[in-house]
């Protein structure tokens, strides 16, 4: 078991190293520019940020995740890294004390970047929560499984529950960090509601795509 693990990897380098580059120059990045602007918060995020990719590996190794997924995954952390230190043009309207990425109104006081980064994410999550259960029943020796309405609930309730995870951790955030860019208890729930919205349509996606 330990020589074929070994040899999984080594056949999975290859397709790994532009995803493994791509995500540690914008990491760099990341950091660098929170550095520049002494911005307290988003150090945080990138520790946050750096054990979430651990988890990603810890799962890729457990369930091999798909290329299309890993780069769904990796572009995800990208539009999180810039959506707290990228400066918002003059005169962009947004919501908040900082002009930044995720304070923007992209149709004002309709729908802000943070809730489409949000809506995108935990339908990604919703994806991985699919592939991971089908590859652990098939691991076990049981049926090929298809996106019934139940399993999908479930993988949707999954995604939607990471969703909820994460808004902990913008409490904690809260809670330890002056001056947070997180919002109150109305973003909270149009964050949520945003959660819920992606992983309800990776869960359509996943149902129509095995239909066609």
């Amino acid at each position: 078991m330990i020589h074929d693990g070994m040899r999984d990897m080594k056949i999975d380098s290859p397709r790994l190293l532009p995803l493994a580059v791509f995500t540690a120059l914008y990491m760099i990045a990341a950091v660098a520019g929170s550095m520049m602007q002494g911005n307290k918060e988003f150090i945080f995020y990138i520790v946050v940020m750096l054990v979430l990719i651990a988890a990603v590996t810890f799962v890729h190794k457990a369930v091999c995740l798909s290329s299309a997924l890993l780069w769904a995954l990796s572009f995800w952390g990208l539009l999180h890294m810039a959506g707290g230190l990228v400066p918002l043009p003059t005169g962009w309207p947004y919501n908040g004390d900082q002009a930044v990425l995720y304070s923007w109104w992209i149709i004002p006081q309709k729908l802000k970047y943070d809730q489409i980064v949000h809506a995108y994410g935990f339908g990604t999550t919703t994806w991985v929560c699919w592939h991971a259960l089908k590859s652990i029943v098939h691991r076990v020796g049981g049926p090929q499984l298809k996106p019934t309405f139940g399993l999908l609930v479930l993988s949707a309730a999954a995604g939607a529950g990471f969703g909820a995870l994460n808004e902990v951790v913008e409490f904690i955030a809260v809670l330890t960090i002056p001056n947070t860019n997180v919002g109150g208890y109305e973003n909270t729930g149009w964050d949520l509601i945003a959660n819920l919205v992606g992983a309800s349509t990776a869960a359509l996606m996943i149902r129509f795509s095995a239909k066609s």
